[in-house]
């Protein structure tokens, strides 16, 4: 044997294995098919949100939260409802999402502590939901941000994959791509693949594929941890369910090209039973990036609750789809209404105030007061007046923005970004009137309005998330800003069914010996943690809890 384990990815679920491994002192070998420059992966891109429930940082802000209350929230935006059979594709999801709001309700604060992890003060309200008590959607805020954003979850991983290769117990071989797991009497026993050239570009960068060799590496047990499936446009459209609708015919990326999901048919070929491919999780408001490093790269805007979101057509969104409420719900909206199959974008209509406030970035590199730890520019971005700078950056250069002092003027402009015409100007600007007219009171009929009052009562919003009620119109709030919006491909809620030791299950329920599977290939956990819908903070904490368990499995723990 060349190592104890094998780990396959270098992203943050392989090198939360790598480490428990080598905490155990397992002789440990991690390939990655990029170079050094990547490591740590997709997450050290993030911004660093994790799910918290009724932590220290919620009570501050006046949060009453709780396990039951979690459960619930997690049971309704699951939906899981595949019990059919002896080995059901939601058996252990369901199990696994139990066990991760345990987790989160219990030990997962005190451990990220001890890891280093620190988390800022604020806690957003991501992920509202469908509108409905017991159905998708946060009831309260838990989306919990990291200092360092997502390359602050990483660092100590990174750091601790450093620390083993110095003690002589692991090694990181960048530049292998692994191409088959290797069987032995129903077992696996190690992995073959190709050797690449190498790779000195930027993180995230597109690599080279040139092959330079091959290479043989036999261990006990082999953790696969090589990510999802959303740097693959083809197989995104392969496995886009109909209840979604048509899948658009263009798409933004929010993930680097090496996303690519091979190694999830490959885990299959040894033996691993795959489910719930057909659920995913993609953002509708993706924005073209003016800087990109990997092909098609976007970057999602997090919204607060203010912004006018209208379709292709220029009829407003009907709730769910509300601006930072239902993902999914609105990506359906998007798909399946009246006339909207031809067309892959829609619209936000804000004011420049709306835009200053309530507009955030994903993406470690769009917040550099929180990814530099800097308190001084994080008050004066997030509580000082004006645009945030990379928020500025976009108004001013992305290709997606306009920005005008009239409805007419600005709906001149935003038809200039499409192929034709497709928003008549009088017809959008009695879409604002009306939605101006309700914001006369503090009260009303309109589920967006009633959304925006309800998040002025919560402090965290009100303070950086949430501006004072005013009407589009408002020449105090001007200029006008239109975005052009995107389906940005980002994450993979199926895969291969694990137990909850990470263990991959094969087509008889039974696991699969010396195999492992964590992360996105692991839908986050037994193939399919977040059933149908996730509720945000979840997609870091899932490679965290699913490497963890792995690793302590694979020693013995």
């Amino acid at each position: 044997m060349d190592a104890d384990v094998i780990v396959v990815g270098a992203g943050l679920s392989g090198l939360v294995a790598a480490r428990e491994a080598y905490r155990a002192g397992l002789r440990t070998i991690i390939l990655d098919q990029e170079g050094p420059q990547d490591l740590g992966g997709q997450a050290w891109w993030s911004f660093g949100g994790l799910f918290l429930v009724d932590s220290p940082e919620q009570r501050r802000l006046g949060v009453k939260d709780s396990f039951e209350l979690a459960w619930q929230d997690w049971q309704g935006s699951a939906q899981w409802d595949r019990f059919d059979g002896d080995q059901p594709d939601d058996g252990w999801a369901s199990r696994w999402g139990r066990a991760y709001v345990e987790w989160a309700a219990g030990g997962k604060r005190e451990w990220l502590r001890e890891l280093g992890i620190e988390l800022t003060p604020m806690v957003g309200w991501a992920e509202r939901g469908d509108l409905t008590a017991t159905g998708h959607g946060n009831s309260v805020p838990r989306f919990h941000v990291a200092w360092g954003t997502g390359t602050g979850v990483v660092a100590p991983f990174i750091a601790a994959a450093h620390e083993a290769v110095e003690s002589g117990l692991t090694m990181i071989k960048h530049r292998h791509r692994v191409d088959e797991l290797i069987t032995e009497n129903g077992a696996v026993v190690g992995v073959r693949g190709t050797l690449l050239a190498p790779a000195t570009g930027d993180r995230g960068a597109s690599s080279n594929r040139e092959a330079t060799g091959d290479f043989e590496l036999r261990a006990n047990a082999v953790i696969v941890a090589s990510g999802g499936i959303g740097g693959n446009h083809d197989l995104v459209r392969q496995h886009w369910p109909e209840r979604l609708g048509s899948a658009p015919r263009e798409m933004v990326t929010g993930v680097p090209a090496y996303v690519d999901g091979r190694m999830i048919d490959i885990t299959a070929d040894a033996g691993a039973r795959l489910v719930n491919q057909d659920r995913m999780w993609h953002y509708t408001e993706g924005i073209k990036n003016w800087y990109p490093v990997w092909p098609g790269h976007a970057i999602r805007v997090l919204p607060g609750p203010s912004p006018l979101w209208l379709d292709a057509l220029g009829r407003r969104l009907p709730a769910p789809g509300l601006p930072g409420h239902d993902t999914l719900g609105t990506l359906k909206l998007l798909r399946t209404l009246p006339g909207l199959e031809a067309h892959d974008h829609s619209w936000f209509i804000v004011s420049s105030r709306i835009a200053a406030k309530e507009f955030a970035l994903s993406g470690s590199e769009q917040n550099p007061d929180l990814t530099h730890r800097d308190k001084k520019l994080l008050m004066k971005t997030r509580l000082g007046k004006g645009a945030p700078g990379p928020v500025q950056a976009f108004i001013d250069r992305g290709v997606d923005f306009v920005t005008a002092d009239s409805v007419a003027e600005l709906v001149a402009k935003m038809n200039d970004l499409t192929d034709e015409p497709l928003l008549d100007p009088a017809a959008v600007a009695e879409v604002v009137r009306a939605r101006d007219a309700e914001f006369e009171n503090s009260f009303s009929k309109d589920a967006q309005a009633m959304s925006v009052h309800n998040s002025r009562r919560y402090l965290g919003d009100r303070l950086t998330r949430t501006t004072k009620p005013h009407k589009l119109l408002d020449p105090s709030a001007g200029p006008l800003v239109g975005i052009k919006l995107h389906v940005l491909t980002r994450k993979t809620l199926g895969g291969v069914q694990t137990d909850l030791s990470s263990r991959a299950l094969g087509p008889d329920g039974s696991p699969v010996p010396g195999l492992y599977a964590v992360g996105e290939v692991a839908g986050f956990g037994g193939g399919g943690v977040h059933g149908y819908n996730a509720l945000e903070g979840t997609f870091l904490g899932g490679c965290l809890f699913s490497g963890r368990a792995a690793g302590r499995s694979v020693a013995g723990l």
